[in-house]
């Protein structure tokens, strides 16, 4: 089973996180979160103006990444 890290900080009951949050403490940048959520590869919610990430959507984002592979 895939063990996905939660941002640092948050704790295990974050329900979900907000783009900033994400872009300051995550593995990727603000515009790229954009870019994963216009392709559909990470969902989102709104509230108002605000954009929130549910904790298992982001889970779910990164779970679905590519592993990594070494060159030889």
């Amino acid at each position: 089973m895939l063990s996905v890290e939660l941002p640092p900080n948050t704790g295990a009951n974050a329900l979900g996180y907000s783009i900033g949050y994400l872009a300051e403490n995550g593995p990727i940048s603000r515009s790229e979160i954009y870019e994963a959520m216009k392709r559909g590869d990470l969902k989102a919610k709104k509230y108002g103006r605000r954009t929130i990430v549910p904790s298992q959507a982001w889970a779910d984002f990164l779970a679905a990444l590519p592993d990594y592979q070494a060159v030889a």
